[in-house]
């Protein structure tokens, strides 16, 4: 009889496991020394909340659920700044329970330069520390009185020292590189600025009336070509540009470190 009980018992447990236990809010990220706070609704029979069971990296949390409100609280994990943080919130499947704050495991840009500079043979090389997540640095060149992205290197997300390399490409005269980070706020974090003088010649073009080829002399260079209305139209890094496809009319042409006009007939 009394093993009968048992087995009743634990059909009930099961059926009601069955009716919650395939919903689930999984949130992912890195560790970045905050909590996770958790709006906690009751069930719609009105019994009971909504989250049974909270999971931080597999392992069950002993934060106390039953509140219209709980705190994760992750430093219960011996987690260090920048460790991948996997959050599974297991709810009964008539309700919803809401993360109030789930940028809090997103990588946020913290970086500081230690160095940064361009040696001889034309390779950016910075040195960060204090990086507390996974972002990628784009690496930018000040070319026609604005920043021009020209590459991209991943970060390693970890307190470093951490160093890092891009093979840029110069333009005459004096250059200017710099990094930058953007992190979910949309905020764009920028390391000091790279300076160095080339020993590259000053580039020209040539013909200004073109018909179907623009050539540059004194070596490739990167290049954007504008329309009137100030829409680039096409960019490229070459020696020379294909205007075949380019409609008839007037049009400008960033190049080297400067800007010319061209008239495609």
């Amino acid at each position: 009889m009394k093993k009968k009980l048992l087995l009743l018992m634990s059909i009930a447990f099961l059926l009601v496991l069955k009716g919650y236990s395939q919903s689930m809010i999984l949130l992912e990220g890195t560790y970045q020394g905050k909590n996770v706070y958790v709006q906690n609704p009751f069930a719609s029979g009105g019994v009971g909340f909504c989250v049974y069971e909270v999971r931080v990296n597999d392992q069950l949390a002993t934060d106390e659920v039953g509140s219209s409100a709980f705190e994760i609280d992750l430093r219960n994990y011996n987690l260090k700044i920048g460790d991948p943080v996997t959050i599974k919130i297991f709810h009964k499947d008539d309700c919803k329970p809401k993360v109030l704050n789930p940028e809090v495991l997103k990588p946020k840009s913290t970086f500081v330069t230690s160095t940064i500079s361009v040696d001889k043979d034309e390779t950016l090389k910075w040195t960060t520390t204090g990086e507390s997540g996974k972002l990628t640095y784009v690496v930018e060149q000040y070319r026609w009185n604005k920043w021009v992205k020209v590459g991209e290197v991943d970060g390693l997300g970890i307190a470093g020292p951490n160093n890092y390399s891009f093979k840029v490409v110069s333009h005459s005269g004096e250059n200017q590189f710099r990094v930058k980070q953007v992190d979910y706020s949309g905020q764009a974090r920028t390391s000091p600025v790279a300076k160095f003088t080339s020993t590259r010649p000053i580039i020209k073009f040539f013909p200004v009336k073109v018909k179907d080829k623009i050539t540059f002399e004194g070596g490739e260079t990167l290049w954007e070509i504008y329309d009137q209305y100030g829409n680039v139209v096409k960019k490229g890094f070459g020696s020379s540009i294909d205007c075949t496809g380019l409609a008839k009319g007037g049009y400008f042409l960033n190049y080297d470190n400067t800007t010319g006009e061209f008239f495609k007939n």
